[in-house]
This record gives structure tokens, sequence and C-alpha cells, in this order.
């Protein structure tokens, strides 16, 4: 099925779930029996407070952190055992919070090792997917710049697009507004918008929920290693619980 952007993607069949997730750092229950859920098309954002758990849930799901107890499956098949390098040859990209490009090779080498490396292509088709994927994330006219001299909102276009660059089916993004003016965040999100419209499915990070609400079509929130609300966006940050554990934290 060919979708164009703008085109409304209708969740099918899971591709990513976590099952009774436990992860402990010393005394520090990060992640305390969570559930979490990814279908193919969806647009899935998390929020909560500073410590509840976001991030290392999403090292789990990409397999950077191995949780203590609990299963992870891509397409059904356990992969909680599997490395990062393995999930995404298999269709899990991950953008980070802070970028970390090669930042003595340029916007364009950076890609080619997702590519290369991510999508296992090679030679003149690891090429043209790469100029592709610097289409898509605005960021062709940089191709030769060195990462190392890239202002923020290029630097965070550059972490999504090295991500995109490995084919993810399934795209996790950490905090990838963070830092950003409203009007880079709008082009940041304008680009998220098309990737999902394409198929790829998003779990997003975000403190900023006015960004997030304008791609997720569902909200989870986490609080003290749980989720405390799955659903539909502005149910869940009219919830009770939410605007306790989190939205209340944030106005004091």
């Amino acid at each position: 099925m060919t979708v164009f952007p703008g085109d409304t993607v209708f969740p099918g069949d899971t591709v990513l779930d976590g099952e009774h997730l436990h992860k402990r750092y010393g005394r520090l229950h990060v992640l305390d029996d969570v559930g979490f859920t990814a279908a193919d098309g969806e647009a899935i954002g998390i929020v909560g407070p500073n410590g509840a758990g976001k991030t290392t849930l999403l090292n789990v799901l990409a397999g950077s952190v191995t949780p203590d107890s609990g299963t992870v499956r891509l397409d059904g098949a356990d992969v909680t055992r599997s490395g990062p390098q393995i999930r995404c040859r298999r269709g899990v990209g991950r953008a980070h919070q802070i970028p970390r490009p090669f930042g003595g090779m340029t916007v364009l080498e950076n890609v080619l090792v997702g590519a290369t490396y991510g999508a296992g292509l090679r030679h003149r088709e690891a090429h043209r997917h790469s100029i592709e994927v610097l289409r898509r994330c605005e960021l062709l006219d940089l191709a030769n710049r060195r990462a190392d001299t890239l202002g923020l909102l290029h630097r965070k276009r550059l972490e999504m697009a090295r991500a995109v660059a490995t084919r993810p089916r399934v795209l996790l993004l950490d905090e990838i507004g963070a830092g950003l003016t409203d009007a880079e965040a709008a082009e940041l999100v304008a680009t998220i918008r098309e990737l999902n419209a394409g198929g790829v499915t998003v779990v997003w990070i975000e403190h900023i929920v006015h960004v997030l609400l304008q791609v997720v079509n569902r909200l989870i929130c986490m609080d003290a290693g749980r989720v405390i609300a799955d659903g539909e966006p502005s149910a869940v940050l009219s919830d009770a619980v939410v605007v306790d554990a989190y939205l209340g934290k944030a106005r004091s």
C-alpha cells in the first residue's frame, strides 16, 4: 500500500510490545511491571515527570538496556536478549535526546553509516537511499558539511535522519524537540508526521506536550516507573491521576 503525506494511517497488527517489564538500579525501581504495545502505523506519545522511567522504557524497547524481568517482542518474536544492532536490522530505529553525530564526518557520511550498517544497504543503493533521507529530513543542502559545524536544529535533524536511514518500521524518539524554538519544533513535527503518514510507527517521548499532540493519536503517561494512563490524548491529559502526577508537578 502506498501512503502519501496527509493520508491517515490506521493502526494494524502489533509490531512491538513489552510485557511485565521490570528494571532496577540498586534500590531504585525504574520500571515496575510496565506493559507496552505499538501497532503498525500508530503515533504514540509518552509523557511524565522527570524520573518516571520514560527513557529507560525506550532503552529497553531499543535493546540498549536489558530488563531484569519481562519480555519484549518484535513481530511476536521474543527479542528481550537481543541487542540494539539486531533490533535495528529488524526495524527498530532510535534517535536520542542529545544528538551524537560523528563530528569529523559529513552529514551525508553520517547518514550513510545508518544506511549501510543499519539497513544493510551497499554502494549505490546506500547512497541513493541516504540522499532521499536527507531530502525528507531537509538536510540535503548540508550534505557535505561536517556534522560538528551544525547548529542545534540541524543536529536534531541529523540525529533523526541517521535513525530513518536504517529503514525503521518503529522509530523511537527521545525528546527530539528539546531546546528548539516553537518554529524549529514545528519543522520537526512536519517531518515526523510525514514519516508516520508513510507507515512508520512513531513512539515519542516529549515534555513539550503541545508539540507532541500535533503528531500522536495515543498518549501514555508514566510516573515512578509505572504506566498510570494510556489512551486518547485528551482523555489522558484530563485524567485526575495524570494531572496530579505530571501536570501538577510541572506547575509547582
